[in-house]
């Protein structure tokens, strides 16, 4: 018999809410229609399929494609949601996310956001970020250690040139040819150097020997042997390459993947796994923006995720929120550039502002006094004379820390205490800059303004990320490379959100 679904659904199932998101954004920009097909059979209605996927993943955090499929066909809120059509194969969906929704997902994601937090009155000028460490979908054991090639390839340039040194002394010499030697060897160099060799000595590839009972000539194993490290200079070169600049390591099942420590350690020995550092800012609960990076360092994901919540909002957020994992000079520096108020703890922070005994330590050349002239005076009323100025590594911003040194630490009664050196006078860095800095961060976060900010970093975005890998049991990605990882991503961040807006929703109707 024909079943009128609606009246089976109860009247608060989230499939109404979701329904009532949906109705309200248009998602036929993002579709090609199907009906200018003329063979084969018709198109599924990609509408109610990207409905089907996203209630999924609003219901369960994510769901496998032959779920999806099995819901299709025996849930009635899936069957309302199709609307009379059959219920599609896991390969249509799986079709369907790969070549429809990975190049639209994210857009579709911001109309749903600016939708939900037009209701929900979302304020995006605070902004609780946070990241974590999310294992990929490669395998442990099979990585690439960038340094390790480095070191292996150095070592391929020495034999390339004892090399050279024999081809030139027992061979080419005879002809009245030298190669050149080089520090470091190109692939293009050394394939130049195998080609003339064979041109001069006369060598054919076709009458080459090999296994046992046969002789190798002299021209035919040094012509391999210098084959052989032309190959792996070019697996090295490619190695290197993959990696790029700001990784130091790879993945060889999935070539994005960086190996970084995870809170789960299934050896128990601190091992390195596959992963990505997926980062997010939440507003409100609401997942603002999400992005995953490749690097492990919060501090350089800092800026590349406000820059994707700039594009996506057309604004900075005014309070940006975050652990000392982000509190750097670079970060400092750019919020400044950039209108926003500095609420980012630094390492120290805990201890800066917790421990008394290291914040008056009166031997930290922060606490030293100064004379009329503005120089640094110790414990022991000696001077610290300016030495010079030293840049930090990996700054953006020119940063330099200024040395300077003590004028005589000799027979001085806190030399123990105050200079780990056994010999000589004791040097010190200082940035007055970041001092200050830091100081401002100190007092920001311990107005009442600050404090209610950093608790409500702690509720909203580690309990976003407490919902999303222990209450939905999402602890290791399912699709390979950083294009599926943010498709994977951002699917569940739209699932997030609507459960989210379901839930304050209901709540809301239960108090009124």
């Amino acid at each position: 018999l024909p079943l009128d679904l609606e009246k089976i659904i109860d009247i608060s199932d989230p499939v109404y809410t979701f329904c009532d998101v949906m109705d309200h954004i248009d998602l036929t920009p993002y579709f090609v229609d199907g009906k200018g097909y003329k063979t084969g059979r018709p198109r599924c209605d990609a509408q109610k399929l990207l409905k089907v996927i996203l209630f999924a993943f609003m219901e369960n955090g994510i769901s496998s494609l032959r779920d999806l499929e099995k819901l299709c066909r025996n849930d009635i809120r899936y069957m309302y949601l199709l609307d009379e059509m059959k219920a599609p194969s896991f390969a249509t969906f799986g079709n369907f996310i790969r070549n429809e929704l990975t190049a639209s997902i994210e857009q579709i994601f911001n109309d749903i956001n600016l939708y939900i937090f037009e209701q929900d009155n979302v304020d995006l000028n605070h902004t609780y970020i946070d990241g974590t460490k999310i294992e990929a979908n490669a395998n442990r054991y099979t990585w690439v250690w960038k340094k390790s090639c480095i070191t292996n390839r150095d070592k391929v340039f020495i034999k390339v040139s004892d090399l050279i040194d024999e081809m030139n002394g027992q061979v080419l010499g005879l002809y009245g040819i030298k190669f050149e030697k080089r520090e470091a060897y190109a692939v293009e160099y050394i394939e130049d150097m195998l080609e003339q060799y064979m041109n001069v000595t006369g060598l054919d590839a076709s009458t080459f020997v090999s296994g046992r009972g046969h002789r190798k000539s002299l021209y035919q194993k040094q012509y391999q042997k210098m084959q052989e490290y032309m190959e792996r200079l070019k697996a090295y070169a490619d190695h290197i390459e993959i990696c790029g600049d700001k990784r130091n390591s790879y993945a060889k099942t999935d070539h994005d993947a960086t190996f970084m420590r995870v809170k789960r350690d299934y050896m128990g020995n601190d091992q390195l796994v596959p992963a990505y550092n997926v980062q997010a800012a939440i507003c409100d609960e609401y997942i603002a923006v999400i992005d995953a990076k490749q690097y492990a360092s919060d501090m350089e994901c800092f800026v590349p995720l406000i820059e994707k919540f700039h594009l996506t909002y057309g604004h900075y957020p005014e309070y940006p929120v975050a652990d000392a994992g982000y509190g750097s000079y670079n970060n400092y520096i750019y919020c400044e550039e950039h209108g926003m108020k500095k609420y980012m703890k630094f390492t120290m922070f805990e201890k800066e502002t917790k421990n008394k005994k290291y914040h008056n330590n009166p031997y930290r050349i922060v606490n030293f006094r100064q004379n009329e002239k503005g120089e640094l005076i110790c414990p022991n009323g000696k001077r610290f004379i300016y030495k010079y100025d030293k840049h930090v590594y990996k700054n953006k911003y020119g940063r330099t820390e200024e040395i300077y040194e003590c004028e005589n630490c000799d027979e001085c009664p806190y030399r123990s205490e105050c200079c780990k050196k056994k010999e000589g006078n004791r040097t010190a860095r200082l940035n007055r800059e970041l001092t200050s800095m830091h100081q401002e961060v100190i007092n920001n976060l311990e107005s009442i303004h600050g404090a209610l900010l950093c608790m409500n970093r702690s509720i909203q975005s580690e309990g976003t990320f407490g919902i999303i890998k222990w209450d939905r049991a999402y602890k290791r990605l399912f699709r390979r490379g950083l294009k599926g990882v943010i498709l994977e991503l951002t699917l569940i961040s739209c699932g997030f959100n609507l459960y989210k807006y379901h839930n304050k929703r209901k709540r809301r109707a239960l108090t009124a």
